[in-house]
């Protein structure tokens, strides 16, 4: 139960003044539902105003509020021209200049002869003052603006104007309660921050710059907040799994021996290392959570592989999971001829299996005659029955969602979970989405694989491209040609998949295969696969492609719209390329106007493969909202915390964590009750319940 103390900050956001039904709505799509997240709509910027004598002593440039008598009013005499109201005081003249404005009404509410309170931004115009739209005209006994020199101002939305939204944030602000301290005293005062309440408003009404930047006491205060209730309760919820029975899982090693003789190759120290880990995770008699985080081509179906045989040697199962039924059937291609020659029997099962053959497979499951079984989200059906699932491994983590991890954990007892990523995540948002795992790297490349040559060109230049690949197909060599988008859109002028396939087509007759994410799945395997076989020279494709498909002869791959993709996408779509023993080159296609976060995307990109940098360019350039998509992604949006400027706190936020919870497991003690206010304060309800008394 939500603490009493924080009831009206859970309010209606419409329960504050001035905030009726219609610009309430515009409140709630802006900031959120309740009361508390206008707290949490931060100013951007500040108005900094300085109060004036006379009008002569305006000085250019800078917001002022002056006290003045109406003069005169001056229609426009032509309809782009503005509307004027002449000022005096005992020093000389003025104008407030308005553009679009009815007059009649502003005769009304500034009549000639009274005397006003003006404040905005003093300009000079024929050597005479001029404000143009100021942010305040009223006769002197309706109030000044704000006495405070300085004004903090907000994103908005259409429909909702900065001073309703200001006197709704005050009115929030006046609900806030003082809550009890959550923060270490010492810290706090090493930091020398404020507390809670004083920090929230400072933000809202701020002296200077320094109050409202990230870096500064305030904001890091709040930021700080946000991001221990975010630590606490990854932290909560791993204490909790923790607490769940597991099993201990120790094989023997025979399986794994006989597929490490069987490898055309060694594995690398970082494969090896992540084994390490993995192994002695799933010796323990808790539960393994564990995400192995690989770049591009780094190796993680095997590392996947010798963990499931772990598994296996103890007589139990092990199922591996992936987001696609291209990359499910890949992986059992992968894996069938390893498996096969010692005596492992692999599975396939996706939404594509159906009647007898799917029943037959179901009850050889659920008799333990299959010991990995490799499928799509298929797995998590009601009737899909292991006899003893030991080990779950979860491919491109971020298309599943946590629910759906437990789900397939649960297909078992005390079941181990090893989830894997090819997105290299930067370690600070490793923290924030996946605080309730262990981590491994795998940060070195198999030996064998070959750099890809990454060259950046303008469109101009697409005939140029076209020319050289009869070039390239002659050689033997396969191509991908990526689109942005499957069909000419109105709003997106792009070069569609559909259009650039036609086109090509055109060239290079029936060599050339077309594949995106409308097509059933059958359609996709079989263009998949003639493309493998080299029945196609060129697959155009959509980003469908991006995750682990592996066709080692394609050494060629061109983006059209590179300008239009986010970082990580473009390294993830070159890595399809430079999987043999030939040279590959990536070409990064552009279309003008090219933006500067695109020119730095794709300088980025020339400079270096290394996926775990990218990642952390990437936050650099697009802020860790938009990283990895956040919705789909797992990673919290938070409202305070910045994670590409507030990195080091969030480490700090984790160690302070795991200490609380070693210390005070329960969050009993005074700190304790406090901390659970703050875990309700950022809806971190449901950790709370991982408390037995919470």
């Amino acid at each position: 139960m939500r603490p009493a103390i924080l009831f009206p900050l859970f309010a209606p956001i419409t329960s504050l003044p001035g905030l009726g039904p219609r610009l309430g709505k515009l409140a709630e799509r802006l900031a959120g539902p309740h009361v508390v997240d206008l707290l949490w709509h931060k100013p951007v910027g500040i108005v900094d105003r300085i109060a004036v004598p006379s009008i002569s002593e305006a000085p250019e440039g800078r917001n002022v509020v002056l006290t003045v008598r109406v003069d005169g009013h001056m229609p426009p005499l032509a309809p782009n021209r503005p509307y004027r109201i002449r000022c005096m005081d005992h020093t000389g003249l003025m104008d407030l200049v308005y553009f679009h404005i009815k007059g009649d009404w502003m005769k009304e509410k500034l009549p000639v002869g009274s005397l006003i309170t003006v404040s905005g931004k003093a300009e000079y115009y024929n050597d005479q003052l001029q404000i143009a739209h100021p942010d305040h005209a009223a006769p002197v006994e309706d109030g000044a603006p704000a006495t405070s020199a300085v004004e903090p101002t907000y994103p908005l939305t259409g429909g909702l104007n900065p001073k309703p939204l200001r006197n709704a944030i005050q009115a929030a602000l006046s609900r806030a309660p003082q809550l009890p301290e959550w923060q270490d005293a010492a810290w706090l005062k090493r930091r020398d921050w404020p507390d809670w309440y004083s920090a929230l408003t400072r933000l809202h009404n701020p002296v200077d710059e320094a109050d409202i930047n990230p870096l500064g006491p305030v904001r890091q205060r709040l930021a700080y907040d946000e991001l221990l209730a975010n630590q606490l309760a990854l932290a909560l919820v791993r204490a909790g799994q923790k607490k769940l029975a597991g099993r201990v899982v120790e094989g023997d090693g025979r399986l794994r021996a006989q597929i490490t003789a069987a490898l055309p190759y060694h594995l690398t120290h970082a494969q090896a290392r992540s084994l390490d880990e993995i192994y002695a995770d799933m010796a323990q008699p808790s539960r393994m959570l564990r995400l192995l985080q690989g770049d591009v081509g780094s190796g993680k179906t095997v590392v996947a592989l010798m963990a499931l045989l772990n598994a296996v040697e103890t007589g139990a199962q092990g199922a591996l999971m992936a987001p696609t039924e291209i990359l499910a059937r890949q992986h059992a291609e992968t894996l069938a001829p390893l498996c096969a020659g010692a005596g492992v029997r692999l599975a396939v099962l996706t939404g594509r299996d159906k009647g007898k053959a799917r029943a037959a497979l179901l009850e050889k499951l659920a008799a333990g005659e299959i010991d990995i079984l490799i499928g799509t989200h298929a797995l998590f059906q009601d009737e899909v029955a292991f006899a003893d699932l030991a080990l779950a491994v979860i491919d491109e983590q971020h298309k599943f969602g946590v629910h759906q991890r437990l789900q397939l954990a649960a297909k078992g007892r005390g079941v181990d979970t090893l989830v894997m990523t090819a997105t290299p995540i930067p370690r600070t948002l490793t923290l924030t989405a996946y605080g309730d795992m262990d981590v491994s790297r795998l940060d070195e490349k198999p030996p064998g694989r070959q750099p890809v040559k990454t060259v950046v060109m303008h469109s101009d230049r697409l005939e140029e491209v076209v020319s050289g690949l009869p070039r390239a197909i002659g050689s033997g060599q396969r191509i991908y040609w990526v689109c942005p988008l499957v069909d000419e859109s109105e709003q997106v002028d792009l070069a569609a998949a559909t259009h650039r396939h036609a086109a090509l087509l055109e060239r290079f007759g029936d060599r050339v295969g077309l594949i995106h994410g409308k097509m059933k799945g059958p359609e996709k395997d079989a263009v998949m696969a003639a493309f493998a076989e080299g029945r196609l020279d060129i697959l155009v494709a959509t980003t469908v492609i991006e995750v682990g498909v592996n066709v080692p002869e394609a050494t060629i791959m061109i983006i059209e719209h590179a300008e239009r993709f986010g970082l990580a996408q473009l390294h993830q779509l070159r890595g399809r390329v430079g999987r043999g023993a030939g040279a590959s080159t990536c070409l990064l296609l552009y279309y003008q106007p090219l933006g500067e976060v695109a020119r730095q995307r794709l300088q980025v990109m020339k400079e270096t493969e290394d996926g775990f940098l990218i990642a952390e360019k990437d936050l650099e350039l697009r802020g860790a909202g938009e990283m990895l998509g956040t919705k789909q992604s797992g990673i919290p949006e938070f409202r305070l915390a910045d994670v590409a400027v507030h990195g080091e706190l969030l480490a700090v936020a984790r160690d302070d964590a795991k200490l609380i919870i070693e210390r005070d497991p329960e969050l009993a003690s005074e700190r304790g009750v406090a901390l659970r206010t703050l875990l309700y304060l950022f809806e971190r309800d449901a950790a709370v319940r991982y408390l037995r008394s919470g």
